[in-house]
């Protein structure tokens, strides 16, 4: 089997705005981590304002779907549900900075793996040695040495450090398994990648609902606070990923999976404007680890 050519420039350029853009979400999800039905309130946005061009996309490909379709579009609502109901739970127990790199860091490791045993893909050694070094970065990201000083204290007397690289390693199976599930799905099944996308959002809006019509008190006291959050992501989280999908229609799973973590070098530099996170020397040195990465699997 031939090995796969290097990333394209086009691949590329989408994975960047995509890292871009879900960085940026991510920082609203964390500012409304305490919110008890984010979730559906930007589910319910994306559904509605996504449901003319997945209508548009889609209209010709599903009359023709097989079962097989049906299967990978009920996966992957189930696996991004989970997905969303874990991120919203580790903002809730620990700090962006941890969760969200160890959470990055986590996926694309698995990924890589996977898509090499799951996909039959072949990468190169430079594209291998890239995706190590981004992994690297995003662990260092997240604390490195410090995250092992709170593995090593007693159970009350460790931090939120430990918390966060908890959640974070589940988040990042679950990153894992969607990944390589909706890979299958734009690569091998051709699905139109905004059908992906939007399957999910539609089926947490209708799963959540129940609940949420239950507890209208507090959607009602909730929305008004936290809605700008709500729309920031119910736009930026479905665009981010359609980029992310499309490049997977470009290049293999395993270079687009880790070259995703650019939005470590983005979302570092938010928490530290925004958010007042410190560590600055450490971010620059993972930051530099991140941007080797990615050059080596651009040009692996």
């Amino acid at each position: 089997m031939a090995l796969p050519q290097p990333m394209s420039p086009v691949a590329l350029l989408l994975v960047l705005t995509a890292a871009f853009t879900h960085a940026t979400w991510n920082i609203l999800a964390k500012q409304a981590a305490h919110c008890r039905f984010f979730n559906w309130y930007y589910s319910v946005g994306a559904a509605v304002l996504f449901a003319p061009l997945a209508w548009s996309v889609s209209s010709d490909f599903l009359p023709h779907a097989s079962f097989v379709v049906a299967l990978v579009l009920l996966a992957t609502s189930v696996l991004h549900a989970l997905y969303s109901e874990l991120l919203q739970r580790g903002y809730r127990a620990a700090d962006l900075s941890v969760v969200y790199p160890v959470a990055r860091g986590t996926g694309p490791l698995i990924s890589f793996i996977g898509a090499i045993f799951v996909l039959g893909e072949h990468p190169s050694l430079v594209a291998t040695g890239g995706a190590l070094l981004v992994v690297a970065g995003v662990l260092v990201l997240a604390g490195g040495r410090r995250l092992l000083d709170e593995l090593r204290k007693p159970a009350s007397a460790r931090g939120t450090a430990v918390a966060g690289l908890y959640w974070g390693g589940l988040i990042g199976l679950a990153i894992a398994a969607y990944t390589l599930n909706d890979g299958y799905a734009v690569k091998a099944l051709l699905v139109p990648p905004i059908l992906v996308d939007y399957c999910g959002n539609l089926f947490r809006a209708l799963v959540l609902a129940p609940q949420a019509l239950r507890r209208r008190d507090v959607v009602a006291a909730e929305y008004p606070r936290y809605w700008k959050q709500a729309l920031g992501v119910s736009i930026l989280g479905p665009t981010g990923y359609i980029l992310v999908l499309y490049a997977m229609t470009l290049a293999p799973v395993s270079h687009v999976a880790p070259a995703r973590e650019l939005s470590m070098m983005i979302g570092a530099w938010f928490g530290a404007r925004l958010l007042g996170e410190g560590h600055a020397l450490q971010r620059v040195i993972a930051a530099a680890l991140i941007v080797v990465g990615v050059g080596a699997l651009a040009l692996g």
